[in-house]
């Protein structure tokens, strides 16, 4: 599958935009998925550029969460900013992003940005809770370059 429009049904991406909705229910942080075809980039470097590009490095509280999927070149990163990186345990991306693998290389890639987005909404939610004043800083749909 190598176009970005081809990787996800409308109704794949509805589910994940609404598991990021649920995740951010209860939490100040913010999630965000980005989907492109390839990058000529190291992917963790794109992800980087990506973050910033989405203004995900001005969240208040340093709380932001990116995964990002570069689908022709069959790799993803997931970035979190200054704040969750500070308090979340040290292997906490990497496991879920063990979790998130499993899944896609059975094909399953809607569940595997699901179970992604749950568990980084779990420690979200964990060290950030949601506080009356909270607003959603940025948007919940998918981004594609």
């Amino acid at each position: 599958m190598s176009k970005v429009e081809d990787f996800l049904t409308k109704e794949e991406e509805q589910a994940i935009v609404e598991a990021i909705r649920m995740a951010e229910k209860e939490t100040s942080g913010e999630i965000r998925v980005h989907i492109e075809k390839t990058t000529s980039k190291a992917p963790y470097d794109r992800a980087l550029e990506v973050f910033h590009n989405l203004g995900m490095d001005a969240t208040e509280l340093k709380n932001g969460v990116l995964i990002y999927l570069a689908v022709k070149d069959h790799n993803f990163v997931i970035c979190g900013d200054k704040g969750i990186n500070e308090v979340v345990p040290s292997d906490f991306w990497d496991c879920t992003k063990d979790v998130m693998a499993a899944q896609f290389k059975t094909g399953n890639f809607k569940q595997g940005l699901i179970d992604g987005i749950t568990r980084a909404g779990e420690q979200l939610q964990k060290y950030f809770p949601f506080h009356e004043s909270d607003k959603n800083e940025l948007s919940n749909e998918i981004s594609k370059g």
